[in-house]
Parts: C-alpha cells; structure tokens; sequence
C-alpha cells in the first residue's frame, strides 16, 4: 500500500511538470507564426494557455503587454470565417489582464482600454437578442447590435457583465455579478443587477457613497 501511495505522488508530480510544460509552450506570443493571424498583436502579448475559443482573429487586436487569460473566449461574429464591417470589431488596449474563463464577443465594435483589468468569467458583447415579435422563437428574430467601451485603468470584477450599447468612463469599478448597461461617467463605482452608480470620486472629497 505504501509503495502505491509512493507511486502515485510521483506520477501525480510528474504529470503536474509535464502539463506546466505544455502551457508555457502552448503560450501564444507576439513572436509566434499564430500572432501574425490577429489584426494586430503587441510586444509582449501573451495568450495564456490553455486557450479558449478564439475566431476570425483578423478582427481581434491585442494592445502591447497585454495577457489574456486561460480559456478565455475572443470571438468576432457568430462563427469562424464571417466577414465583419469594421476591424478590428474587438480592441483589446496595453497592458490589460483579461481574467480566466471570461468571453469577450464582438459583432459591431467593443473597445476596451489600456491598463484594464477583469476578474474571472467575466462577459463582454455588443450583440442581443432581440423579441420584438412575441410569437416567433426569440433565438430566431434578429439580434441588434450596439457598441461597447470600457474606459482605460477600469476594473471589471468576476461574474460581471457587460451589455451592448454600454460606454464606461475612466478609472470605473464594476463589482462582481453586477449586469451593466448604459452610460456612466470616470470614477464611479457601478454594482447590482441592473447596474447602478453605489459610489463616486469627488474633488475634494474623495469616494462617496451615491444618494439614493
């Protein structure tokens, strides 16, 4: 019994060595033959493996220094091979982190600033569906697109999600599980489903809580 225990810690480790391996090869940067595929990918860059779903890379542009995260989903239009109107449809900024297992799905035009970073599972898109005839099958009707910004040295905490036509301003924090739409200014704190304005930064002041 003792020597199967043995056994299985140094498989165990041994396959542990062997999988960190693999990612740091699987690891995408800005020197490998794959990159040359995106619209633009920047000096120090990095896909982190294992990679999620990434299509139509044509229409994704990936700032400088950024790191995109474990199965992180990058996608431009329903699937592999749709011809897009605008590139890049999906603009990643410098220096942003996108946390692990988050998607990030353009149809029109999401650009997400320099110096941003996401939580885990995080969820980015600018297309809906939409359910203006009540008797059809929603899946079916049209879906209606509208763009996404998310401005430079924001925060995107876990969970969150952020829908089509919303604009975000500098230096915002959007608490985790929070479903964000619409327009709000810099430095506020959003939270809650839907999304509302808790705090913001006051000259003078500092961090507020919002009146309700």
């Amino acid at each position: 019994m003792r020597a199967r225990l043995v056994l299985r810690r140094r498989l165990g480790a041994a396959v542990r060595r062997v999988r960190r391996y693999l990612d740091e090869v699987a690891t995408v940067g800005p020197d490998d033959e794959y990159a040359s595929a995106f619209c633009a990918f920047g000096r120090g860059a990095a896909l982190l493996a294992p990679q999620g779903v990434i299509y139509n890379e044509r229409y994704l542009s990936i700032g400088e220094g950024t790191l995109v995260g474990p199965y992180v989903t990058l996608a431009a239009g329903i699937g592999p091979g749709q011809e897009m109107l605008k590139r890049p449809t999906v603009a990643i900024g410098r220096h942003c982190v996108i946390g692990r297992g988050s998607h990030i799905v353009g149809h029109w035009s999401i650009e997400i600033g320099d110096d941003i970073q996401t939580g885990p599972y995080v969820y980015v898109t600018d297309q809906n569906h939409s359910y203006d005839d009540p008797d059809a099958p929603i899946g079916w009707q049209r879906p209606k697109e509208a763009a996404v910004t998310i401005g430079s040295g924001s925060w995107i905490g876990a969970h969150a999600v952020i829908l089509p036509g919303t604009t975000l301003g500098r230096n915002t924090v959007v608490a985790a599980g929070a479903v964000v739409r619409g327009t709000f200014p810099d430095r506020v704190v959003l939270g809650g489903v839907p999304a509302r304005v808790l705090r913001r930064y006051v000259e003078g002041e500092g961090w507020v809580a919002e009146r309700a």
